[in-house]
């Protein structure tokens, strides 16, 4: 039987090629995968494993005492100087230095933000033994020693085109100051390695810039001959409170597990559309062992009359799939290691700066390529080889290409139905997990059901295909002749096409929710906030207030709070100026109240509660621990932009360690143009950590995130939808084999090339557009029952179907069944019509 399994391999081996494509990109997509992610986590560790080098063992603050607040007071540290000396100074101890860190906007040369919103930071140059800070190896100019020097790493000064001796624009907390480079230098930083920047001041200025009364962390190395555990017992005899101690070791340690936890999370997600790839694939698989056995039925039934056993027969068929899926799974996993190349230069050419270092193929990810090839090729075979071995072998001998039979398709579309039923009460449930099993489970039914939902969609396209003639009602015919096979293949897209559309739905509804609450909640023409969103120092309000084009500001300071013993944000607001810039909907009350020094509670705190407009509740300001009693002057609709309790800035002032602003709302007095935008950020010193944002900006910022998720969702899915293409190509190439004394005789009776080709064309967009039509129709089910869960915890989301998307998806659908034809047909339009009447 392995002789007879490898002669029939090597008969169809044309045949297999499709599948043998399908089953190669699913492996090349988890090998590549595997491969990707173990080189960029070694490659990572070995980086950050060079900056510990210079630390045995580590103090590092634990926060501090209602000091290391949100509302931004100065963070007092335990970690000061004089504790670092008697480190320094400790037997054992050869070396200590201090550092600390924090955002800092860096401008480049056209005033623009370096490194985005999270990417820069600023950190101190202390001068350990020798004078050196052990961190910093310095290839141009010298360390900073002054408040006007600042020193930058390698890869920020080639990005921005910076040079030693060089004046530079920064800001830490709001006013923008400046400053020369002073020196150029290479770093085992771990931001730096992954794509940031970091600006070096000196020691002094680095504790004034960042404000910091002490160190983030004290690092001490040992000095030749004492352990990294016996200088941590003498380092631990000095630990203050609010502090801990781990070793150089430790550090590592800790460092390496998160590098693991964030490869495994991009390796989980990019497997997950691998499996998509490879479950799309099964289809393909199926598709072309079913019509092989079809095709085979003699020489099946023959090898059973001279005494194979169903057993064998099946193991035949088992064993081509093995073969088959050995050859795929070795191909994929060599394309594979290209495909973990090309995401690496992909994402370095992103930006991305990924650590340099060899490719690593794990033993792992070869078997693992190797097993998903061979175990996905058997597993979608073997129903096919089941099936063949149980044709009695007269019924086989009688009837080559034997139909499915009427009690097969009944008992299908009984299961499907059920299946289906029972993913749709899934799918009404509270629990995202579950909700998304639903979503599975009904996927499941619909593929099993799709021969039963082919014959309504085909009969309605022959009005359609009446206009192509005899061409038309053939391709008609010829669909449906086989409504396993037609199904099978168009669910092959419909899988694609359905998670497209369900998350192109969501994410369209998204933006525009947004937009609405943007467009309905605020009055203000600009809100001017932090770039990496943190707190303003409240002399950015004092210049706006100044510009003779403003008509209105209020500044937003937040603070932790208990409403009743229940936790609460609280903002404090200018009352006089809050109804002018921001619109709430209030379900009883307004916004008057406030200047009385009432206040605003959400919808959500005042049912809770059981509060409403005039009634008085207490509130605990988390940093004083103290209690004051407001009155309530409106309930409103919270929503992702206001929620809590909003009160007067007298109220909530006297509660926060420092006086700052989370964002400053500003209402012009001409409204917003380039003219009043470039007003509001001359009057802040073109500062590039602040960020100035009409409603439009607002809306597209948002809008910018979910377009980049789309579009890597789009390239994800691409190769399950290029799996799909070739599932179509396959399965009109092997139905243009089994029909060739059909289409031998169409041509003996005058049926040219031509329409021979337009035969096969047809066919194969009918098949596409029934697969991205229940796509299509499944994805917005989908979308709609994932927006209703959405809906209770945004208020302005409602679904909104995007007919653009949706007709490209169907232009590509069709495009898809053309070009998909064009080899069948080409090879159908060639047959020689004698020949092809003699075959069988």
């Amino acid at each position: 039987m392995f002789r007879t399994a490898l002669r029939n391999v090597l008969a169809h081996k044309a045949r297999l090629l499709m599948t043998v494509l399908a089953v190669m990109l699913g492996v090349a997509f988890v090998s590549g995968t595997l491969v990707f992610t173990d080189t960029f986590g070694n490659a990572y560790k070995n980086k950050s494993a060079k900056s510990f080098d210079h630390v045995s063992v580590a103090i590092q603050s634990d926060g501090s005492s209602s000091d290391d607040s949100s509302d931004g007071g100065e963070q007092r540290s335990k970690l000061t100087d004089a504790l670092l000396k008697k480190t320094r100074d400790l037997p054992g101890a050869d070396s200590a230095i201090g550092s600390v860190s924090g955002f800092t906007a860096l401008a480049d040369k056209d005033g623009k933000l370096v490194g985005g919103q999270w990417g820069t930071t600023g950190t101190n140059y202390y001068p350990g033994k020798g004078g050196k800070d052990p961190r910093y190896d310095f290839t141009a100019g010298t360390a900073p020693k002054s408040r006007g020097d600042i020193a930058l790493d390698s890869r920020t000064a080639g990005r921005t085109g910076y040079k030693v001796g060089d004046t530079v624009r920064y800001s830490t907390d709001g006013p923008v100051r400046t400053a020369k480079v002073s020196g150029v230098f290479d770093t085992d930083d771990g931001s730096v390695v992954a794509g940031g920047s970091l600006v070096v001041f000196d020691n002094r200025t680095a504790l004034k810039e960042l404000n910091k009364s002490g160190y983030d962390e004290i690092d001490v190395k040992a000095a030749p001959g004492t352990s990294e555990a016996a200088l941590k017992s003498s380092v631990g005899k000095l630990l203050p409170k609010d502090a801990s101690l781990m070793t150089g070791g430790e550090l590592k340690a800790e460092q390496d597990d998160m590098i693991e936890r964030g490869t495994s999370s991009m390796s989980q997600v990019l497997l997950i559309f691998a499996g998509i790839a490879l479950f799309v694939g099964i289809f393909i698989i199926a598709n072309t062992f079913t019509m092989l056995v079809a095709q085979r039925t003699k020489e099946l039934a023959l090898m059973r009359a001279v005494g194979a056993s169903r057993r064998q027969v099946t193991r035949s068929v088992l064993i081509e799939a093995f073969l088959v899926g050995l050859v795929a799974a070795v191909a994929g996993f060599a394309l594979g290691i290209g495909v973990a190349v090309g995401l690496q230069a992909l994402m370095n050419s992103g930006g991305a700066s990924l650590p340099d270092g060899p490719l690593v193929i794990g033993p792992t990810t070869v078997l693992a390529a190797l097993l998903i090839g061979v175990v996905v090729t058997m597993l979608a075979a073997w129903l096919p080889g089941r099936r063949a071995a149980r044709i009695p072998p007269v019924a086989a001998m009688n009837s080559v290409h034997a139909t499915p039979t009427t009690r097969g398709l009944i008992v299908r579309n009984t299961i499907g139905s059920i299946v289906v039923a029972l993913g749709a009460l899934l799918l009404f449930n509270d629990d995202n997990y579950v909700m998304a099993g639903g979503a599975a489970v009904i996927l499941v039914g619909v593929i099993v059901l799709t021969p039963l939902l082919s014959r309504p969609f085909i009969a309605a396209s022959a009005p359609l295909l009446k206009t192509f003639g005899v061409t038309g009602k053939l391709s008609r015919l010829n669909s449906v002749r086989n409504p396993r096979r037609t199904a099978s293949t168009a669910s092959a897209l419909m899988i694609g096409l359905t998670l497209i559309t369900a998350m192109t739905v969501v994410a369209m509804s998204m933006g525009s929710a947004i937009d609405k609450m943007a467009a309905g909640y605020l009055k203000a023409d600009y809100s001017v906030s932090m770039a990496n969103f943190e707190s303003l120092t409240p002399e950015v309000r004092g210049k706006l207030d100044k510009l003779p084009e403003v008509e209105a500001t209020t500044p937003l300071r937040t603070a932790d709070g208990e409403v009743d013993g229940s936790w609460s944000t609280v903002s404090g607001v200018d009352p006089k100026t809050f109804g002018k810039l921001v619109g709430p909907d209030f379900t009883s009350g307004s916004v008057d109240g406030l200047a009385a020094g009432g206040a605003l509670i959400d919808e959500d705190t005042a049912k809770d509660k059981g509060l409403k407009a005039g009634d008085t509740f207490p509130l605990k300001f988390d940093a004083d621990h103290k209690t004051v009693k407001l009155k309530v002057a409106g309930v409103y609709e919270g929503n992702e932009m206001l929620s809590g309790v909003v009160a007067p800035t007298s109220v909530v002032d006297p509660h926060l360690d420092k006086v700052v602003d989370k964002q400053v709302l500003v209402k012009m007095k001409d409204g917003t143009s380039d003219k009043a935008e470039n007003a509001i950020i001359d009057a802040l010193g073109d500062n590039p950590a602040i960020t100035v944002q009409d409603k439009a900006a607002i809306s597209n910022q948002v809008a910018g995130g979910i377009n980049m998720i789309l579009n890597m969702l789009y390239g994800l899915l691409g190769m399950a939808i290029l799996i799909a293409v070739l599932g179509v190509i396959n399965t009109l190439a092997m139905s243009v084999f089994e029909r060739k004394h059909e289409i031998g005789m169409l041509r003996a009776i005058g049926l040219d090339r031509a329409k021979v080709k337009q035969m096969v064309r047809l066919e194969a967009v009918i098949i596409s557009l029934f697969g991205a039509v229940l796509g299509i129709g499944l994805g917005i089910f989908m979308a709609w029952a994932i927006g209703s869960s959405i809906t209770d915890a945004m208020a302005t989301y409602t679904m909104e179907i995007p007919f653009g998307r949706i007709a490209i998806f169907l232009g590509i659908a069709a495009l898809v069944g053309v070009l998909a034809a064009m080899w069948p047909a080409r090879s159908a339009a060639r047959l020689n019509p004698l020949l092809a009447i003699k075959s069988e």
